[in-house]
């Protein structure tokens, strides 16, 4: 038996036949069976101790041996980060248009205190949950601005 766990790559585990929780039967004989360890228990050995490859096609360490490049970044990171200029237009555009009718309705069920009213509003409106629960603590955040805003000025 243990010839056997000897010729064994590493990351493979010789046990006798029993039932083993979360572990992947890979070979059995009548003397022994050989388990993997699962894939959430891999995934938990691979964070806590990330090593080398080991060059072969088994393990825990198992892949071909390469050298990591650095590489410059690719315009696609750059995807959905909004420019200066573009910000600054799109601010500009909301000074002098103002909220739509469907905002100026979301911001008054936040000041009721309506927050889910408004994410059903919103969510009705543009579409996807996600949109909607943007657009809510958008309108939020410019509802906070306005009161203390509004609070400044009625100080002088």
């Amino acid at each position: 038996m243990a010839q056997n766990a000897a010729l064994l790559p590493p990351g493979l585990h010789l046990c006798p036949p029993c039932s083993i929780k979360n572990q992947t039967r890979v070979w059995q004989s009548r003397d022994f069976v050989v388990f993997l360890p699962s894939a959430a228990a891999r995934r938990r050995l691979k964070e806590m101790a990330p090593a080398a490859k080991s060059g072969l096609a088994v393990g825990l360490n198992k892949g071909h041996i390469v050298t990591k490049r650095d590489l410059p970044p690719r315009p696609s990171d750059r995807k959905g980060k909004t420019s200066k200029r573009v910000h600054l237009v799109r601010n500009l555009i909301r000074e002098v248009a103002g909220f739509a009718p469907y905002e100026k309705r979301i911001t008054e069920l936040l000041k009721v205190g309506k927050d889910k009213r408004a994410l059903k509003l919103a969510k009705r409106k543009l579409g996807t949950h996600k949109r909607a629960k943007k657009k809510r603590e958008e309108m939020s955040t410019a509802l906070r601005k306005m009161r203390s805003g509004g609070a400044g000025e009625k100080k002088k």
